[in-house]
C-alpha cells in the first residue's frame, strides 16, 4: 500500500442558528512505519489562502491506520466560507516524507457536494467509531457506494460473538443525508457519483460488534471489509492497576501519592489492587485520615468505592494491609487472614481483602487483592488457602488474583502456582510468550542474597477457562512515564470478553 492515501473527503455546508458552517472530513490510509508520526492536510479555499490542519489517529485497520482530520469553518459579515477547496496530504515519519498530493496536481473537493471517494473506491464505510458508548443500544452504519456501480442492495454482515453466529442488515438508500450530529440538516447533494446507504444495528448490551459492508450488483458483490478482516468496535475493556506502595517509605510521599492517583485517573484504570497499604498504629486503634489508600481515592478526579484492611504491623509504626479501589459497584466484600498466623506483631501473618466488582457489559468478576509472605514466611500455604476461598466464591466471569506475591517468575514457587494451582501469568499471557521480566528493583540485602535474580514478584493470576482474556499488560511507575513512586512498579492489565 502507499505510505498515505486518501479514501474519502467530505463537503458540505449547512445552516446553524441562521449562521452558515462548512464541515471539512478528510479521512486516510497511513502506513504504521513508526509511533511516532506527523499526518496534517493542507488545504485551501477559494481566497487561496494555505492553512495545515492536523490530523488525528482514528484506529488501526488490518495493514495499517486510519486517520482523520476535520474542521467547521463559519461564515462573517468580513469572512466567507472556503467553498471550493483543493488540498494535499503529507505524512512525516522516521526523518522522511511523504504525499498523497495526485502528483502535484492536489485533490479538490467542490463547496457542499457531500463525500467524495477516491480512484479505486467503490465501496467505502464512512462515519465509524472504534468505541461503543455506554448506553448505546444501536449502532448508525452508513455505507458511501460510487452510483456508477449501479448497486441494488448493500448488506452489512455483522456478529457480536465473534462470528459463532451471523447476521445481517440490509441498508436503506438515503436520497438525502441528514446528519445526526450538531451540523443539522445538512444534506448531501452527491455531486460526486456517490450514493448513501444505512443501516441501524440492534447491539443491545453486546461488548463487542464486528462487522463487513457489501454492495451487490449485477450478480457482483463488491465490498469494503477494512483491509482483509472486519470493522471492530467494543466497549471500554476492564483495566486493573496492582501496586505496592512501600508503606510509607518514600520520600516525596504525598507527591508520589498524586502521581499514582494522576495515573488512576488519565489511564482509566477501572480496579485498582494495593499492597502495603499503611496508616498510623495509633495503638492499633489505627488512622483512617492517614490511610494510604483513601489519601489517594480523595486526590482522584471521582473518588472510587474502596474496600481495605490491615493485617500486621508495618516498619514498627503503621498498620499494614492491603485494598481495592474501583470505579464500578463492589459488593460481596471479605477479608480474611491466609497465613497460620493472624498475630498483628508478626510479619508472616497476611489478610487478603476481596471483593465482586460488577462491570458494565463483562459481567461479575471475583478480584482479590494480597500481599503474601516469601517462600521462607509461608507463601505455600498462604497460597493455598487463597486457592481455597478463590473456588469457593460465586460463579463470576472470571476470579483474579491481584497483588505481591513475594516469588520470582519463574521460581519454583511460581512454576508452583502455574502447574499445581493452574493458574495463568497474565502479564505474560498479554505479551503472548513465556517471557519473564525483570522490572523489580530493590536494595534490600534479604533480596540480594536471597534471589538469584530480582524477576517480577507482582501478579495477576488468572485461571485459563475464566470468561476474561487479557489484551495488554505494561509496566508503570518507570522513569519513563510517571516516575518511581515506591519500590517496586505498577502494573497495568486491560481484560476483554473471551
Amino acid at each position: 500500500m502507499d505510505e498515505i492515501r486518501l479514501l474519502y473527503v467530505e463537503n458540505t455546508i449547512s445552516r446553524k442558528k441562521r449562521q452558515k458552517q462548512q464541515h471539512l472530513v478528510f479521512f486516510m490510509r497511513v502506513q504504521d512505519l513508526s509511533y511516532h508520526k506527523q499526518v496534517e492536510v493542507l488545504w485551501a479555499g477559494e481566497d487561496g489562502q494555505w492553512q495545515v490542519l492536523p490530523a488525528a489517529f482514528h484506529s488501526k485497520f488490518g495493514g495499517g491506520e486510519y486517520w482523520q482530520a476535520q474542521q467547521v469553518l463559519h461564515d462573517s459579515h468580513d469572512k466567507s466560507l472556503p467553498g471550493n477547496i483543493q488540498f494535499s496530504l503529507r505524512y512525516q515519519v522516521l526523518g522522511r516524507e511523504f504525499w498523497d498530493n495526485q502528483y502535484g496536481r492536489n485533490h479538490r473537493s467542490q463547496a457542499d457536494t457531500g463525500i467524495k471517494l477516491m480512484a479505486g473506491q467503490s465501496v467505502q464505510n464512512t462515519g465509524f467509531t472504534s468505541r461503543l458508548m455506554e448506553g448505546q443500544k444501536y449502532l448508525p452504519v452508513t455505507v458511501a457506494v460510487k452510483s456508477a456501480l449501479k448497486a441494488e442492495t448493500v448488506t452489512v454482515h455483522w456478529t457480536t460473538d465473534n462470528w459463532q453466529h451471523h447476521r445481517t442488515a440490509q441498508c436503506k438508500y438515503r436520497r438525502h443525508h441528514w446528519d445526526k450530529s450538531q451540523f443539522s440538516n445538512a444534506r448531501n447533494p452527491n455531486h460526486y457519483g456517490v450514493q448513501i446507504w444505512q443501516a441501524w444495528l440492534r447491539v443491545g448490551q453486546a461488548f463487542k460488534v464486528q462487522y463487513r459492508v457489501c454492495a451487490e450488483s449485477g450478480g457482483q458483490s463488491i465490498g469494503d471489509d477494512n483491509g482483509g478482516g472486519h470493522y471492530v468496535l467494543s466497549r471500554k475493556p476492564l483495566s486493573v492497576l496492582i501496586l505496592n506502595l512501600h508503606c510509607y517509605q518514600e520520600d516525596n510521599q504525598a507527591y508520589k501519592f498524586r502521581q499514582i492517583a494522576k495515573a488512576i485517573d488519565e489511564q482509566q484504570a477501572d480496579v485498582v489492587c494495593l499492597q502495603e497499604v499503611a496508616e498510623f498504629w495509633n495503638n492499633g486503634e489505627g488512622d483512617w485520615q492517614s490511610n494510604a489508600a483513601r489519601i489517594i481515592n480523595e486526590h482522584l478526579a471521582k473518588p472510587y468505592r474502596i474496600h481495605s484492611d490491615w493485617s500486621h504491623l508495618g516498619f514498627g509504626r503503621y498498620r499494614e494491609g492491603v485494598a481495592i479501589l474501583s470505579r464500578y459497584p463492589m459488593y460481596g466484600y471479605e477479608a480474611g487472614y491466609v497465613s497460620d498466623s493472624s498475630d498483628a506483631y508478626d510479619i508472616n501473618a497476611r489478610k487478603v481483602v476481596m471483593a465482586t466488582v460488577d462491570v458494565p457489559y463483562i459481567g461479575t468478576v471475583n478480584v482479590f487483592s494480597a500481599h503474601l509472605s516469601w517462600w521462607e514466611g509461608g507463601f505455600s500455604g498462604q497460597f493455598r488457602r487463597l486457592h481455597e476461598w478463590a473456588a469457593s466464591k460465586q460463579q463470576a466471569i472470571a476470579t483474579l488474583l491481584c497483588g505481591d506475591f513475594n516469588i520470582a517468575a519463574d521460581s519454583d514457587a511460581y512454576q508452583s502456582v502455574r502447574v499445581d494451582y493452574g493458574y495463568d501469568d497474565q502479564y505474560l499471557a498479554a505479551q503472548g510468550v513465556y517471557r519473564p521480566e525483570k522490572n523489580f528493583r530493590l536494595d534490600d540485602p534479604y533480596w540480594q542474597k536471597t534471589l538469584s535474580q530480582d524477576y517480577r514478584i507482582d501478579y495477576i493470576f488468572m485461571t485459563p477457562d475464566a470468561g476474561l482474556q487479557a489484551v495488554s499488560a505494561t509496566a508503570l511507575f518507570t522513569d519513563q512515564d510517571y516516575g518511581r513512586v515506591s519500590d517496586h512498579n505498577g502494573y497495568l492489565f486491560v481484560f476483554e470478553p473471551k
